[in-house]
């Protein structure tokens, strides 16, 4: 038998009111998400009394209950191999159609995927001084079930990620139980009936108005129906609860009103298949989780998320670009000025790698904007102080003006902390054209980097140093472009042509005089050119 401990993230006696849950909703693979937004969590010194897992959040929660910390959870996803989940049913089961109940096995699961997140049983059930569960649904009941962590076993934890028709129920105990998710994605109710008065619920379903096709979305789509509207019923009830309350009444034993914090993604998470095919991974995912709990932190009300169901509403998906970028060199604190910090780092050994994930929700509106903004998210390893920092915020801006005519910046900033302190770290490529000699090669790899502390560029400069993106690093890089939000080839051909039709166009009104000698005609007629192209662009619909 393991040895009682208490988990990361739960409150010890003493740490007085308010009683608070976490709840690990449901959302495939994808919920790498939530181990990045728990270590936000952690950071902010949040602790609770009541956990809860549903569906893949299970996996965050049995997780947290083997003992690991938030940063030990993102260090497993991020290591973790995303064909480790795959598995099949025995064959035989493939030729019988009355026997063909799913599409895969929970073999990777249980052989490879839980041992490798750090998954130990008997941690979970000596985990002390919780009230945790897991939800999972009985399917002769017709009902959702709340297995109390003390008796959690591998069984039971499969049987919370069998979503119907992906993997097959599990029997246990003479019950076939299976995946939650299309009654119930998270339980605040049952939180509540616990003696939880303020819950925290990491959602990671989509909710907009579009409506998509293609077999993947629509069974997503099918299951967010759902797991949305249960959640909406769930959050009308919390809201009569409140009224009760208020009108002098002792609900499950409270006296106080409920309060809901509901942290979600900006944007729906890209869907399983798409780790499946590499276009995003585990370490992009955590760093998304990790800034929008930070973002969600600094904005929240004292009375959480107001009850209605607008607040799980996510931005319409654009037709836009995202792709990742990796830039490491030398750097040095002490220093202030990139060559110097470069030089510095290279006699001392240290290095920096910044980890960047560039998101251009809408390519037509990223083209027209002076500023050429796009979103950012990531993390950094810096030598002496560890790897997978992640970032608060981002910035990215793609030739961006600055007030010489000769001029631009590819800015990438992020904001991170460490060891309690806050710091930004602001990178730019300067893309020059007033230079002897062809210098876009160095100019757009060559990143020059300072490192302030405090929250913005504006605060003094603590290290410097000069990240660099070599040629592997770019054939990563472009092998990583992918189209968002756009359903049909054409759209996803449109979109890319026209990334790149702006970007040869930018490069030309930059580089026009270094390419072409120093005639004037000729660098009017290069530049012109390039407007030209950036005019001309065909914009797909959004």
């Amino acid at each position: 038998m393991a040895e009682p401990h208490t988990p990361s993230l739960a409150a010890l006696p003493g740490d007085g009111d308010p009683r608070r849950a976490l709840l690990f909703a449901g959302g495939g693979l994808r919920l790498s998400y939530q181990a990045g937004a728990a270590l936000a969590l952690h950071e902010e010194g949040l602790t609770f009394t009541h956990f809860e897992g549903t569906s893949g959040g299970a996996i965050n929660l049995a997780m947290l209950l083997s003992g690991l910390t938030p940063r030990e959870m993102c260090r497993r996803w991020r290591d973790v191999k995303v064909r480790d989940f795959l598995g099949m049913m025995p064959a035989g089961r493939y030729l019988r159609s009355e026997t063909a109940v799913a599409i895969g096995g929970s073999a990777g699961l249980r052989r490879r995927a839980f041992p490798a997140l750090g998954i130990d049983y008997a941690r979970v059930r000596a985990a002390s001084g919780v009230d945790a569960w897991f939800t999972v649904y009985d399917f002769e009941r017709k009902a959702t079930e709340a297995i109390p962590h003390s008796d959690l076993d591998e069984d039971i934890l499969v049987a919370g990620l069998s979503l119907p028709g992906l993997l097959p129920p599990v029997k246990r105990r003479g019950r076939l139980y299976l995946d939650a998710g299309f009654v119930r994605d998270a339980d605040p109710i049952e939180a509540v009936r616990r003696g939880a008065e303020e819950l925290w619920i990491i959602w990671c379903l989509g909710d907009t108005p579009q409506y998509l096709g293609g077999p993947a979305r629509l069974y997503v789509q099918t299951l967010e129906l759902c797991a949305v509207g249960a959640l909406h019923e769930d959050i009308a009830r919390l809201a009569e609860i409140n009224e009760r309350i208020a009108g002098g009444e002792h609900v499950f034993g409270h006296t106080r009103p409920i309060r809901l914090h509901l942290i979600r993604p900006p944007r729906p998470l890209p869907l399983d298949p798409e780790l499946y095919s590499g276009n995003v991974t585990h370490a992009a995912l955590i760093d998304m989780g990790y800034s929008d709990t930070v973002r969600y932190l600094r904005e929240r009300s004292e009375h959480g998320s107001p009850l209605r169901p607008e607040i799980t509403q996510m931005e319409a998906q654009g037709t836009g670009i995202t792709f990742r970028e990796t830039m490491a060199g030398a750097f040095a604190l002490g220093e202030t000025d990139p060559q110097a910090g470069a030089a510095a780092g290279r006699a001392a050994g240290t290095n920096l790698a910044m980890h960047a994930n560039i998101a251009i929700d809408s390519m037509k509106a990223f083209v027209e904007d002076p500023a050429h903004l796009g979103g950012l998210t990531g993390h950094i390893d810096f030598t002496p102080w560890g790897t997978g920092i992640p970032a608060t915020l981002g910035v990215f801006n793609l030739f961006s003006p600055t007030d010489r005519p000769d001029m631009k910046y590819m800015v990438y900033e992020m904001q991170f902390r460490h060891e309690g302190e806050t710091y930004y770290l602001a990178g730019r490529k300067e893309v020059r054209g007033d230079r002897a000699g062809l210098d876009l090669w160095s100019d757009t790899t060559s990143l020059l980097t300072t490192l302030h502390r405090g929250e913005d560029a504006s605060g003094p400069i603590v290290g410097a140093g000069t990240l660099s993106l070599g040629p592997d690093d770019l054939a990563r890089l472009l092998s990583t472009v992918r189209v968002s939000g756009a359903l049909s080839l054409s759209e996803r051909a449109l979109t890319i042509g026209m990334f790149g039709r702006f970007f040869t166009g930018e490069l030309i009104d930059s580089y026009a005089g270094q390419l072409v000698g120093a005639d004037a005609r000729w660098r009017r007629a290069l530049r012109s050119v390039g407007r030209a192209l950036r005019r001309i662009l065909p914009f797909s619909r959004d």
